[in-house]
């Protein structure tokens, strides 16, 4: 099968790519890597076609897309952070980036989209688990865009026949995973921090939630989305449906790597959520995927893995 991942070097991008690699199938990669990185390619080689552009340019999007029967959407301004910083280039990445490849699809009759949206755009509900047909209530530019996305998606389903499967992914983590961004996710830098013996900083006060769920998962779940029949126009959450707390986080990561440092605490930052854990029902009933990798194991590997970096 031939299959174009948007993305594809970027941190769960590079994961999948390997992943469909392995399996067989042919991979086209679009990627601008301004998030991502060409050394996460370099196992795949040759194996993977690369086209370097932006999804926000239509007619390389379209050439990216064209002869694929598969299109794995993950490409897009993935920081809360600077979305608040950069609300337009959040609002062109995010929602008109997926736009071109809903369109571009369409024209290319591409059998399905999985669009890889967040589990940010339920925002600070306080009716949790999170369930797909909670009300979203985005907090952050990237938010508001991840969800526009997902409806721009379900539109195309119901308009236009092309199949969109939207998942929400909740707090991805895993080997490859880069700390040295500002904008990165808080279990690499954890790890970073923890492994040169300094505090780990919680904005906030440590006892905000959230459900993390191993890269490994997320490939899987991808691939789910991709193959399982009669889910088209769906959104779905993936998690493991479990609640951690950031100083449970810090604590757990410092016993993994033999340290003990305790965090410290710096304000919250605007636009970033409270608690946050999924109802992970409705992916298992529809598609049957469930998270495999435990909370323990997965950190373990990522942390065993860190040297691969």
């Amino acid at each position: 099968m031939q299959i174009l991942v948007t993305g594809g070097a970027g941190f769960v991008g590079s994961h999948l790519v390997r992943w469909l690699v392995e399996q067989g199938h042919r991979v086209r990669v679009l990627d601008n890597f301004s998030m991502g990185r060409r050394s996460s390619l370099q196992p795949v080689g040759a194996a993977v076609e690369l086209v370097e552009g932006d999804i926000r340019n239509s007619s390389t999007v379209q050439q990216a897309v064209a002869g694929c029967e598969l299109v794995l959407h993950l490409a897009a301004m993935v920081s809360v952070v600077q979305s608040m910083e950069q609300p337009l280039e959040a609002q062109a990445i995010n929602a008109t980036g997926s736009i071109n490849i809903f369109e571009a699809a369409r024209q290319a009759g591409v059998r399905r989209v999985v669009n890889m949206s967040s589990s940010a755009v339920y925002g600070d509900s306080d009716r949790l688990p999170l369930r797909e047909h909670e009300p979203p209530c985005p907090l952050s530019p990237y938010a508001l865009t991840k969800l526009a996305a997902e409806h721009a998606g379900t539109l195309y389903t119901r308009s236009y026949g092309l199949e969109v499967v939207s998942l929400r992914c909740f707090n991805i983590y895993g080997p490859r995973q880069d700390p040295s961004s500002p904008y990165a996710a808080v279990v690499p830098r954890f790890i970073e921090w923890l492994r040169a013996g300094q505090p780990p900083i919680i904005f906030g006060d440590g006892l905000q939630s959230r459900d993390f769920v191993y890269v490994g998962d997320v490939v899987q779940a991808l691939w789910r989305a991709a193959t399982a029949p009669a889910i088209a126009g769906h959104v779905f959450n993936v998690a493991r449906g479990e609640a951690l707390v950031l100083r449970d986080l810090a604590a757990l990561l410092a016993e993994i790597i033999g340290v003990a440092v305790a965090p410290v605490y710096a304000p919250p930052r605007p636009g970033e959520i409270i608690h946050s854990y999924a109802d992970v029902r409705l992916f298992a009933e529809l598609a049957g995927f469930r998270a495999q990798v435990g909370l323990r194991e997965g950190l373990a590997q990522t942390v065993a893995q860190w040297e691969a970096l």
